[in-house]
């Protein structure tokens, strides 16, 4: 699992640098084209009649490029950074436990049969050789068989527990980009509001053009910050319901095994 976050934060990572190159490349490329513009008004003409042209052969992937542009690097590139960082987690989480997932009732009989035919010890091989939390609960509670039910009982409680703590780990990372993306894009409507207030003070007049730079920002910060917390929100309850299903099963196969445990003793 490591290994595979690893990877995943690696092209996260890949992928947040190449969409800063292509937002530089691209502000490049608009700064190039202004320039033209001025130094041929004769052809602006045919630049604007081709400008929607352009726009709709683009699409959509365009469309959210340009305003990611628009919206500032300094407060865009941390959204998005967010946004790879917790999608990486969620991702990895997700990986986790769709393989932490374990076919209790088939592992119960496993461990009866086991146990009929070569003891405690042949019943907690069973357990060694399955893969997930649950099994690994049961060895838990296995190994102190010795001990009495009620050592048992307990044992499988407190492991219990530190197997959840495994299944929820690096969900507060993912908490917290939630709750920081829209507040970046809140900040980032702040200070928008201020640069358009600065503008109308030293031009000294309210008019549209003034106040139309700062606004925008202000609102494409607000929309992507928003966009982004509803992205993880997502994934964090899917990953939520998947942690919920695997918790009710090793509460109800933990009670069967203490069942199998019991049943063996009276033998």
């Amino acid at each position: 699992m490591k290994k595979v976050f690893a990877i995943l934060s690696i092209v996260a990572i890949f992928s947040f640098g190449s969409t800063l190159n292509v937002v530089a490349q691209d502000s490049t490329a608009t700064a190039q084209t202004a320039a033209v513009s001025d130094s041929a008004v004769s052809d602006s003409t045919q630049v604007t009649e081709a400008a929607p042209a352009v726009a709709e052969e683009g699409g959509m992937h365009k469309g959210l490029k340009q305003k990611f542009i628009e919206g500032g690097a300094g407060w865009m590139a941390p959204i998005a950074f967010a946004l790879i960082v917790g999608l990486a987690l969620c991702i990895e989480r997700i990986i986790y436990l769709s393989l932490s997932s374990t076919n209790t009732k088939k592992l119960l009989t496993s461990i009866d049969e086991a146990w009929n035919k070569g003891g405690v010890e042949a019943a907690m091989e069973v357990c060694r050789n399955t893969r997930g939390p649950v099994a690994s609960i049961f060895y838990q509670g296995l190994s102190r068989y010795d001990e009495g039910i009620d050592v048992v009982e307990k044992s499988v409680a407190s492991y219990g527990g530190v197997q959840l703590g495994l299944l929820e780990k690096n969900l507060t990372w993912v908490s917290l980009f939630i709750t920081l993306a829209p507040s970046l894009g809140f900040l980032g409507t702040v200070v928008g509001m201020i640069q358009a207030f600065d503008k109308i003070q030293q031009v000294g007049d309210i008019s549209a053009t003034v106040v139309a730079g700062g606004m925008k920002v202000a609102l494409l910060t607000t929309v992507f910050g928003l966009v982004v917390a509803m992205i993880l929100q997502v994934f964090f309850n899917y990953i939520l319901t998947l942690i919920e299903s695997l918790t009710n099963e090793m509460e109800d196969a933990s009670i069967s095994l203490l069942d199998i445990i019991v049943k063996h003793q009276k033998k």
